[in-house]
């Protein structure tokens, strides 16, 4: 069995208990108008341009290919054009026994702090096979967490969880128009999951972006907590807006356009969250 990852972190503290190894599948069926990722978007491997020693002198962008969409993409002729050698490729295809062996040198580090192994993305749950695969082959030896927008067929997302430790969920948008809008796809699969997840008994933390103007409103964080007291979640923790979120778009020959003021203000509404018995932190 073999899939797609697009970076791995050695020592996380953010993405679960304890120290982490997390592991960032590449792939994801939304198009999150926010997303800091975007080398995770795309589930092939394709090329990047390092920051670093680049003239602008425009001979990668002159090279690059042309999708259908109208997006432009670096190609192998972008990479023998750029004069200081800055293009490499982000993303590689792994078999499940090296990945597996990588994350195992370092079970009993992670062990002694509590901490594990954490499988995002891009979305994981994109490449349901790969990850079930690890999952299983991981399954006693080192804690296992998934961290995923819950966008999945429910066969999938019930698989998955059946086979995980722990589970980080993130919640965007209630507003199934407003998902649509700004993550470009219907949210039915995340809030069905949401509530699957709620009823199994595996330990989860729930966690909502701040993105200004459009998850942070009293509107939709009124509709998040009140689906939250119904599926007996008292417990969010919320996630200010990286304002950094457009720095690797240039990388890819991409345009960063979130669709939303950048400059406004964050609020996170704890009162609202309070006002339902729902404790929050802010990360």
């Amino acid at each position: 069995m073999t899939g797609n990852i697009f970076s791995i972190e050695e020592f996380a503290t953010f993405d679960g208990p304890g120290i982490r190894m997390t592991v960032f599948l590449k792939g994801c069926p939304l198009s999150c108008t926010w997303c800091h990722n975007p080398e995770g978007q795309r589930p092939q491997p394709e090329l990047a341009r390092r920051p670093s020693g680049c003239l602008s002198c425009g001979a990668c962008a002159a090279h690059a290919e042309v999708l259908p969409t109208g997006e432009r993409r670096l190609s192998e002729g972008s990479r023998a054009a750029c004069p200081m050698h800055l293009l490499h490729t982000v993303g590689e295809r792994v078999t499940e026994e090296a990945l597996a062996e990588r994350i195992l040198k370092n079970a009993d580090l992670l062990a002694a702090t509590g901490g594990g192994v954490t499988f995002s993305g891009g979305e994981p749950l994109a490449q349901p096979a790969f990850l079930l695969a690890m999952l299983s082959r991981l399954s006693g030896s080192v804690h296992r967490a998934v961290q995923t927008s819950g966008y999945a067929k429910a066969e999938t997302f019930a698989r998955v969880l059946g086979a995980c430790d722990y589970m980080l969920y993130d919640l965007k948008l209630v507003d199934s128009e407003a998902h649509r809008a700004f993550c470009g796809v219907d949210n039915a699969p995340i809030l069905a999951n949401l509530r699957t997840l709620a009823s199994s008994g595996v330990p989860f933390v729930l966690r909502v972006p701040l993105i200004p103007t459009v998850t942070d409103t009293v509107e939709n964080l009124t509709a998040i907590s009140r689906l939250l007291r119904d599926t007996g979640v008292m417990y969010v923790e919320l996630l200010p807006y990286n304002r950094a979120a457009g720095a690797k778009y240039p990388s890819l020959l991409r345009t960063y356009a979130p669709r939303f003021d950048e400059q406004a203000p964050v609020t996170p509404h704890e009162e609202i969250f309070a006002a339902y018995g729902i404790k929050t932190k802010i990360m």
